[in-house]
Formats: C-alpha cells, structure tokens, sequence
C-alpha cells in the first residue's frame, strides 16, 4: 500500500498514512480534535475539513452532496469521516469544526458525612529479625496488625523492601480488611481517593483527602470515546464489532480519567500513588466499557447488564496510574441505562430520605429522572443530550470558547446575546438553544407547534424558516448563526424525552407536578440552564421557582460520599435495590404522553 504523506493545519502537524485512509482517520491517529457527533456515520455534517488538491481525494459521497452545498464542494469544503485520501494533501480543519476545551462543570452541592473510609493506615514498628526467629517479613506484619487480614499480592512484592527502608517503620494500607500496600516509614497524613464521574460526553475527578473528606483539587476533560459516537448506542455498537474495539473503548475511557487527574495533581502537591481507590459513577453502558464488560445484552431488550451490584476491580487492572495497590469500586446500576450515576445523585441529594416529594433530573447526554418522598423511588432515563450539546442543531457546537451561552430577544424582535470567553460567536451551546427557544415562544416569533409564524428582518423564509441569531459581520466564521424550524423540532424531540419521564413518574406514585415539593436540577448541562426558560419549553414541570435548586454534579458528589463513608456505600446498594424503575421504550403511556410533550 503507498505511502502517504499529509499536513493538518493550522497545527502543522504532519502525518504519514497508508493510502485509502479516511482524514477523519488520520485526525484522530495524529491526536487532532476534530467534531464527529454522530460518530463518523455522515450524518451531522460536523467534520468539515478544507482541502488543498481535489485530485488527492475520493470523489464526494451521497452524504457529502446532501450536507453539503455545490459552493462548499466547488471551494474544497468537504467531510473528513467521508473523504479518503490518495495522494500528499494539506487539509485545513476550520473553526467550527475543532474540539476544544469544553466548560465543564466539576462541583456539585456539598453533603456533610460522618467519615468512615474504606481505606485506612497504620503505622507498624516492627523489631529486626534476629537468628532463630524464623518468622518471615509478611508473618511479623500480620501479628503487628492482628485480626484476620487478608493480603493482596501488590502488598506482598513491596513488603521486604519497605521494611527496611523505613528501618523497620512502615504503613499498612488496608482496604476494610484487606492489606493492599505497604509504604516505609510513617506516611498516615497522605491517604487520598478519587471521585470520579464519566458522563456519556464529559469525565470529572476530585482529588479528595480522605482524613478530612475535604476535595482538593478537580479535573475535568471531553470523554475520549466520544470519536466513536456522541451517544451511548453509538459506542456500543461500535463495541459490539469486536472485541479490539471494546478493548479500546476501555482504554480510552481510563485515558481519560487519567487526564482528568493529571490536571487535578498539577495544582497540589500529591503523588499520584498516594491515591488508594476511586470511585466511579457512570450510566449503565459506560459503566460496561470503562469495566470492559460486553455490551451486546444491555443494547437490546430486556437490556440485562452483566453484573448489577456494586463492582470492585483493582485499579491498575482497568489502567488507572494510582496506587499500584488501589482498588476501583463502580456503584451498582437500577436497571436499563439508569446506572451508577443516578444512584450516585440519590445519595448526594438525600433523594431517598428527603419526606417532601423530590424531582431529580440529572440533564446530560443521557438524563436521569428520578421522583421519591421518602418511602418509594421512581426512576427512569432518556436520550436527550446529543442536541443540547450541540447536535444535530444546525449552528449548534459544545459549551467552548466562543460558543453564544445566553440569549434574549426583545420586543423589536433584536437580539442580544453572551458568548463563552466573550469573543466573537463560532455557535450555539444548548443553554443558548434552550434561551432561543423560550424567547421565541414569548415574542411570538415561534407557535407551539414550533413553527416560525412572525415576520421580521430576522426571519428568514424557509423549508425550514430561520431566525438570524448573529449577522455574517458579527460572527467568527463570516456566517450567519440562525435557529431553524428543523433545530427547534430537535430541541422538541429532547425535551419532551425528559418532560414524559417525569410526567410517567408522576402517573405512577399518583402525584402532580403542584405536589412537588423540590425540584433538583443536576448535571454539567443542567448547571447552565435557566430553570424558567426550561419550563417555558415544557422541559420540565411548572414548579414554582423558590422550589427549583440547581445542584451542579451530583455524581461526582455522590462518588466522593460512597468514597468517605461505608455507610452510604451501603445505602447505595438498598437505594439501587429498592428503587423502582421504569423503561420508556415498554411503557404503554409513552406513546400516549410522549406526542403531547412535544
């Protein structure tokens, strides 16, 4: 096969590759951020690429002659997950199609917990073996520490050679009664864990002491698996393929993590071995990949995963770079893809023993709802996440530099608008969608139905019919930034997801939406969204406001409770257990609800 060779700017980054390669491919091989929402399918149009020398590459496909227009093809504009490359070529990856830097929000409410850890230290000094004393290093240890122990072999191996570096001093650290490592010398006042919570498009981690319970720095970054599909189904059926690809999947998951925690450990002074278990809350499915569990009976009814509880596995195992000794524990999942995460929510918000009817709903690339008072806990789950991230809106893109964050549109029709670092605009991050909407349905630029009824110098006649957001002259890519019928019929799709969920719980313990007492609204998209924009759409139930409380994270809060106290790690498991759970795609009231939401 011929070689290749091929330049990526405005990075300079050159690569070599084997003829028939695809530049989305190549893009990914040479580490470069490029949009992919729908997984390289040729469905979102997002990876547009200018190329240099037509001839160098595949002629356009279908795909390509229908996301793209004659002009855009004419002036080389073509899509890197559809172009194949056969010949040297320099390829230009505009604005609007780089992954950047996504504003992610890493903190959540703060629940006070009595601290009982799974893992501990001791400090043990031991006399020098002396001839006739036939006891070995690992015998004079256990007696020290007394009690059955069991030992793990990462304890054994470092064992001799603690001792006598530490003279004979050394730290035990003990997962409840399990010896996972030993340290020389007296280390008890450097014993840390890591919460962590792998969303579907975003991966956080808190460094916290667990001597105190108190975080000590966070990390957050993309989730890695997202260039093999902005959604769940997406990446398990690519997992599905074989198991290379699951293995990736895997690997790229603990990537991430450990990203996430490079950037935490760069601010304080923390060596990552001092780091003695994590605790990672995801939904069902990336619960599966990160722990390279096969996917292939959770993607179908009755959607079975392969173990329920909760899961512990040995950190380096899975390729995390903590403690070599360290431990991995994945809170158990309810059923269908309510999985970790949400439990992770129930426990930081107290959901389960709140006596007031509780909402929650963890708003993301996949939402969780969940509705309790105390005595019974409904929940229930939703693809929703992919248009409020951006996709499959036609200016839409993720919460980056340069992205409009918040919009208002006045009497006159004109509007005004915040963007992300304060720059000029490249697009629409779903709090600006979910703005745009709302506002329109007040001025009365959109019906119900959502169609664009009103006239003025910012609509634009269609199929579909636009509304101008930002003119050409304002924006960062000399285009226009417009919202259109097609874009709303999206965002109508996503939030009646989420309003049905809650409304079927509702139906089920027999409540209304007046009836509820507090509504938690959770999640990294949920932290920028404006709880009466999102009632105006019909997103969420006509709560009162002094009712509604943005809670930020609550997965990762949870995770970090789970990591502090035994107690709630067991509440997790009755909360899981008891839970009740309820699965749209069965439910004979969601064909019937789920028309009226939209």
């Amino acid at each position: 096969m011929r070689r290749l060779k091929i330049v990526f700017e405005p990075y300079g980054r050159r690569l070599e590759i084997e003829e028939g390669e695809s530049i989305l491919e190549a893009a990914r091989r040479a580490s470069i951020g490029l949009r992919s929402e729908c997984g390289g399918l040729g469905l979102c149009g997002r990876c547009r690429v200018i190329i240099d020398d037509l001839k160098a590459v595949s002629p356009p496909t279908e795909a390509e002659g229908r996301l793209l227009t004659p002009e855009e093809l004419e002036r080389g504009v073509r899509l890197a997950c559809q172009t194949r490359i056969h010949g040297d070529l320099v390829i230009n990856i505009p604005p609007e199609s780089r992954v950047e830097a996504q504003r992610i929000e890493v903190k959540g409410l703060r629940r006070a917990v009595e601290l009982e850890p799974m893992i501990w230290k001791l400090p043990l000094k031991l006399e020098r073996p002396k001839l006739g004393d036939r006891r070995g290093d690992l015998e004079r240890v256990l007696e020290a520490l007394g009690g059955d122990v069991d030992v793990e072999w990462e304890a054994y191996k470092e064992l001799a050679e603690a001792l006598r570096e530490g003279d004979w001093t050394i730290t035990a650290i003990l997962w409840g009664s399990t010896l996972i490592a030993v340290e020389p010398g007296d280390t008890t006042e450097n014993i840390y864990g890591l919460a962590v919570d792998i969303g579907t498009s975003k991966i956080v981690v808190q460094l916290v002491d667990l001597s105190t319970g108190e975080v000590i720095s966070t990390g957050a970054v993309e989730n890695p698996q997202a260039i093999h599909g902005e959604d769940i189904m997406a990446r398990m059926t690519y997992a599905m393929e074989s198991p290379e690809n699951l293995e990736e999947l895997q690997r790229l998951a603990a990537e991430g993590v450990n990203e996430a925690l490079k950037e935490a450990l760069s601010r304080v002074d923390v060596d990552a071995a001092s780091i003695y278990e994590a605790v990672v809350a995801c939904n069902t499915a990336i619960h599966h990949l990160f722990l390279g569990l096969d996917p292939r009976r959770l993607a179908v009814s009755p959607f079975t995963p392969v173990v329920r509880r909760g899961f512990k596995a040995r950190a380096w195992d899975l390729g995390l770079r903590i403690n070599r000794g360290a431990w991995v524990y994945t809170p158990p999942v309810v059923a269908g893809f309510v999985g970790g995460d949400a439990v992770a929510d129930v426990i930081a918000t107290g959901l389960h023993e709140a006596e007031e009817l509780s909402l929650l709903i963890d708003v993301g690339t996949n939402t969780e709802v969940v509705l309790g008072d105390g005595e019974e806990l409904w929940a229930s789950s939703c693809a929703s996440g992919p248009a409020f991230e951006g996709a499959h809106i036609k200016d839409g893109m993720r919460a980056v530099r340069g992205a409009i964050e918040r919009i208002w549109i006045d009497e006159n029709l004109e509007v005004r608008y915040e963007t992300i670092g304060d720059v000029k605009p490249l697009g629409l991050c779903g709090s600006a969608v979910i703005d745009a909407v709302a506002e329109m349905l007040r001025r009365g630029i959109l019906n119900p139905h959502g169609r664009i009824t009103a006239e003025g110098r910012r609509i634009k006649p269609g199929p579909p019919a636009e509304f101008v957001i930002a003119w050409s002259g304002e924006t960062a890519t000399g285009r226009e930034i417009t919202l259109t019928e097609r874009d709303v019929n999206e965002i109508q799709l996503a939030k009646a997801a989420i309003y049905t969920a809650s409304k079927i719980l509702m139906e089920r313990m027999g409540v209304e939406p007046s009836d509820i007492e507090r509504l938690y609204i959770a999640g990294a998209f949920g932290s920028y969204l404006n709880p009466e924009n999102a009632k105006e759409i019909g997103m969420i139930p006509d709560v009162p406001s002094d009712r509604i409380r943005v809670v930020g994270n609550t997965a990762v809060e949870g995770a970090r409770l789970m990591l502090l106290s035994k107690r709630l790690r067991d509440e997790a498991e009755r909360v899981a257990e008891e839970m009740r759970y309820v699965e749209l795609s069965n439910d004979p009231d969601f064909l019937t609800l789920y028309p009226r939401a939209l």
